[in-house]
């Protein structure tokens, strides 16, 4: 099992959107494709446990190893494919939210330069399960901002655009790197501005303020991602004597939807 979530956020008129895509992976057996227990049970639990008020459309996709001929990989592509859609079905997912059914077959990969070939091959007989969600609530609190001002007051929260982190990373995506880029212009032309790097997660359990790093494996994850901004800024030629940065952990939600939490945000600390 494997997810992946997506985000493309715009900012228009003071209201944030976003377009979201989560990706849950069912793995195959070679030339098969039936589920186990285990698996019918996770794809299933994949859609229910989405927040329905937000699911547009599902896809899914079949995929097959390099192995065999054309038209067999095709044929057993759709057929697992299918069988993740009957299963949906069977488990009461409405069939008008699922727009796509398509065995795409196999997926070629160059044998030769491949390390451990048989577990790639592994990766590709799969099915991909695409949750399609709607845009994400708009934010509308006051002291808030999508960008720097020119007459900030110390206290005001810059809340950056496009830099909502996918779960467990740290790491600053191609659009965050371009919203930090004209965030940095800003802050070159107005030189006294002064500000704290504040890093957030979401969605750990209530025992635990702070959520794990998948790249460091350590429990650090909204200070590497405050600090990721930090360091991409001082790149940008924003003097690192101008700014601070810190993880809160999971002490500071928004009290919207909870993915709004895996950000980083300024707080504007001296004018």
């Amino acid at each position: 099992m494997f997810r992946i979530i997506k985000f493309t956020l715009l900012f228009f008129c003071g209201f944030i959107f976003a377009q979201e895509e989560a990706v849950h992976s069912v793995y195959f057996e070679f030339d098969k494709y039936s589920l186990d227990e285990k698996q019918a049970k996770e794809v299933v639990d994949f859609i229910k446990n989405a927040d329905s008020t937000r699911i547009e459309s599902v896809e899914i996709f079949g995929y097959t190893d390099d192995i065999g001929k054309d038209d067999y990989n095709f044929k057993l592509s759709t057929n697992r494919a299918t069988t993740i859609q009957n299963q949906l079905l069977e488990n009461g997912i409405k069939n008008k939210i699922i727009v796509t059914i398509e065995g795409k077959g196999r997926i070629l990969i160059d044998d030769d330069i491949v390390d451990n070939l048989p577990e790639k091959r592994s990766k590709n007989r799969r099915v991909d399960v695409v949750l399609n969600l709607k845009e994400l609530p708009k934010i509308v609190l006051p002291g808030f901002y999508n960008t720097i001002q020119k007459n900030h007051v110390v206290g005001d929260h810059v809340y950056l655009d496009n830099i909502l982190f996918e779960k467990g990373s740290s790491k600053l995506t191609s659009k965050a790197k371009a919203e930090l880029d004209k965030v940095a212009l800003l802050l070159v032309r107005y030189k006294n501005i002064q500000f704290e790097i504040q890093g957030h997660v979401c969605c750990t359990p209530r025992n635990q303020k702070e959520a794990i790093d998948k790249d460091t494996k350590k429990r650090q994850l909204s200070t590497n991602r405050a600090q990721a901004v930090y360091k991409y800024l001082a790149f940008r030629r924003v003097l690192k004597t101008r700014m601070t940065f810190k993880g809160y952990g999971n002490t500071v939600p928004l009290g919207k939807d909870p993915q709004y939490d895996r950000r980083v945000e300024l707080v504007i600390t001296k004018i």
